[in-house]
């Protein structure tokens, strides 16, 4: 049966807020910030989350969760680099240059943007499948 699913307004936003990160991601790549390996894994990793959040939003009920938890995975490393040597911080204050200013801001909106999305999108999911009281 292949039914043809719409996308909804939460799911929209949740891979939306993923490829956004991933770019902003690219950007501070772009500017010049140097990560540890090559390609910067968040890129794959919230790219390779998106795909995968399309593919298995309609068919598989955890799939909401997806963007959450990468979400959650860019903001926790962004804290953590924030605190240890506060690269994070300093991108978003200006110090490296507007690219990377601008790449660092894109990349915390998508990741939040994600988050939220998925949220919504699970809350969404989660009252369609409680039977209503009478």
């Amino acid at each position: 049966m292949n039914v043809k699913q719409h996308w909804t307004r939460t799911e929209t936003t949740a891979v939306t807020g993923l490829l956004v990160s991933a770019a902003g991601i690219a950007t501070l790549w772009a500017a010049g910030i140097e990560f540890p390996v090559y390609p910067p894994p968040g890129i794959i990793l919230l790219g390779t989350g998106a795909v995968a959040f399309a593919a298995m939003r309609t068919r598989v009920r955890w799939a909401a969760a997806l963007p959450i938890v990468l979400g959650a995975f860019i903001q926790a490393g962004f804290m953590i680099e924030g605190i240890a040597s506060g690269t994070g911080f300093a991108n978003l204050a200006g110090d490296a240059g507007l690219g990377a200013q601008i790449g660092q801001l894109v990349q915390q909106i998508g990741a939040v943007t994600a988050i939220v999305g998925g949220v919504l999108t699970l809350r969404a999911r989660t009252a369609r499948k409680t039977p209503q009281a009478v």
